[in-house]
């Protein structure tokens, strides 16, 4: 009995990191790009008392085992990486991906960060960057002699001159990854690459596969919060069970050693 409250103890280990996942999607609903978690579970190592297809006698086998579980863990947290809902906000410098494909950004260490928020501003040298003022690569400058900005489906950037006029400035380029559930989130809407995910292959949107851009527009967040609210009850149920069974199982110790 003293196994089965430590197998109990297992599951209130497990749900309560589910938890923690289903509260940070609802915290992150309205965060621009988000891309919800999903816990993933797998058994512990089992027990084998007795294994299944021995020889119970000179000319009969077993033909189930006798296992016993020691519980569950959570083994990784999965990001589902679906199209989420896209707001017409109507500000040129807020653009959306359509499909596959990650902006890419530098960091102040060198190395390049990917983003699916492209909610964009201008530094104070016209550069387009992040609301957190990291620069969008490949770099693309607006003058100050831009009266609009422009930019296509296929990620070409133009201006219309004050003094009349157009001018191309550049193209925004995408980064796709084989696995983009390996991907690792650091925080400001930023993922980092890992083996798991794989190298970038940078492509020029609307080709091989990569996303269209769609200017004026931001992707919403992923998360459905119906959906998180019945997974938060699951969760809360499955806790709840896995706590009466330790409560269970130390009344029945209780009993033995009152009674024996």
């Amino acid at each position: 009995m003293d196994a089965s409250m430590w197998v109990a103890k297992t599951g209130l280990d497990a749900q309560q990191t589910r938890m923690n996942v289903i509260s940070n999607n609802l915290a992150n609903v309205n965060t621009t790009g988000f891309k919800r978690d999903r816990a993933v579970f797998e058994d512990l190592l089992y027990q084998n008392i007795r294994q299944a297809g021995g020889q119970t006698g000179a000319n009969t086998q077993a033909p189930t085992g006798l296992m016993l579980g020691t519980g569950v863990r959570v083994v990784a947290t999965e990001k589902q990486h679906a199209q989420g809902n896209m707001v017409n906000t109507q500000n040129p410098l807020d653009v959306a991906i359509t499909g596959e494909g990650f902006f890419q950004i530098a960091q102040p260490d060198g190395t390049i960060a990917y983003t699916r928020d492209g909610n964009f501003k201008l530094s104070n040298t016209g550069q387009i960057v992040t609301s957190s003022g990291a620069l969008l690569q490949p770099a693309i400058t607006i003058p100050n002699t831009a009266s609009s900005v422009t930019f296509g489906r296929d990620g070409t950037v133009s201006v219309e001159l004050s003094a009349g006029g157009s001018q191309v400035l550049g193209t925004i380029q995408l980064a796709r990854f084989n696995n983009p559930s390996g991907l690792e989130a650091k925080g400001q809407n930023l993922f980092k690459q890992t083996p798991a995910a794989g190298p970038p292959t940078v492509l020029q949107p609307g080709q091989n596969g990569a996303g269209g851009l769609m200017q004026g527009t931001l992707e919403a967040s992923n998360v459905n919060v119906v959906e998180e609210m019945v997974n938060m009850i699951e969760t809360q149920r499955a806790y709840e069970i896995n706590s009466k069974a330790i409560s269970a199982v130390d009344g029945m110790l209780k009993f033995i050693n009152n009674n024996l």
